[in-house]
């Protein structure tokens, strides 16, 4: 699963600065230049991620050729994982495990998926403002809130380089304000070459288990065997897949709903011989999971959104055959 290593989310409380606001039209230019930046720009940075009581330092490396960009990230504290993205695959290293996990390739952006990117329902679901804000290493800075209309999803704020636009920090918001999920760069190198070999995996893979999954990116199917009831407000189902996942003993079906910006992902597996177990909720920074059981299966949903999201997702699906309507909006909560 994607979430943890990869989805490194980035933050911190910046130094506070005089407000110097350019308004939601500004801020949505800076944030295209910051997608622009992270996608087609070579760059070799280090930086500090913290979720909840964790804290973990990783080295990202970025390097385009061709106008394909390609990818790795590495924990330099503890595990050893690394996640290396090729033109057109995904490698997890798991060395604790001694499994590789192997994805279709599906974007052109950057391993930093906890970012939020430009979309046709920004406005919609989002207010966004940006402002004037204090050096990061020694380096003039735009700071941009992205902040939520609803209690479905965190808001954002992203410390920008006036001159790259690349994110010195960042933090993932709660409904209150506070930080859940922060990393900062402590070093950060733009280049105009970075050699292939920055790009090979340090982790000696002979005697690991190399794991495919399903093929990302498969459009909803109507017969798809599990769907929802309802789903949050500005949500929706875009793939569906049949995965292998490391340590269970059947595939398991992967729903995978976006708002744009934030996704959850629902798994679906037979539950265990046992019997049913009660609701599980579990949190990690941004990272929230909620595991119910409907009709012998295992449902557990997994997302960078609050806990309220991946609760009514998990307990909103069913099988297809129980289910008489179409998938409709849950009711509106209020806004915050």
């Amino acid at each position: 699963m994607r979430h943890g290593l990869a989805a490194a989310a980035l933050s911190l409380v910046a130094l506070a600065a005089p407000p110097a606001h350019a308004g939601a039209q500004g801020a949505t230019e800076w944030l295209g230049r910051m997608t622009n930046a992270l996608a087609t720009l070579n760059y070799d940075g280090l930086f500090t991620h913290t979720a909840g009581q964790q804290s973990e330092t990783m080295r990202i490396v970025h390097r385009v050729e061709d106008g394909h960009s390609m990818e790795r990230l590495v924990s330099l504290d503890g595990s050893g994982r690394e996640i290396v993205r090729t033109a057109e695959e995904v490698h997890f290293y798991m060395p604790d495990r001694r499994v590789v996990l192997v994805e279709q390739r599906s974007d052109e952006g950057s391993l930093l998926r906890a970012l939020p990117a430009p979309g046709p329902k920004l406005d919609e679901l989002y207010t966004l403002d940006v402002r004037k804000g204090s050096k990061l290493l020694g380096r003039e800075v735009r700071v941009l809130d992205i902040l939520p209309r609803d209690v479905y999803r965190y808001g954002y704020r992203l410390w920008l380089d006036e001159e790259t636009a690349m994110p010195l920090r960042s933090e993932i918001v709660n409904g209150e304000g506070k930080a859940v999920e922060a990393m900062h760069f402590t070093r950060l190198e733009v280049r105009d070459r970075i050699a292939a070999r920055e790009l090979e995996p340090a982790v000696d893979a002979t005697g690991y288990q190399w794991v495919r999954a399903g093929r990302r990116g498969e459009p909803p199917s109507a017969n798809v065997g599990w769907r929802p009831r309802k789903v949050p407000p500005g949500f929706r189902l875009v793939a569906t897949r049949v995965q292998v996942v490391p340590g269970v003993p059947m595939p398991v079906q992967h729903l995978i709903f976006s708002d744009g910006f934030a996704s959850v992902s629902v798994f679906i597996e037979p539950g265990p011989a046992k019997g049913p177990s009660p609701p599980e909720s579990r949190s990690v920074g941004s990272s929230n999971a909620f595991s119910t059981q409907v009709r012998g299966h295992v449902v557990t949903a997994i997302g960078e959104v609050p806990a309220a999201t991946v609760r009514d997702l998990a307990t909103s699906v069913a099988p297809v055959d129980e289910q008489a309507a179409p998938a409709r909006p849950a009711p509106e909560r209020p806004d915050r």
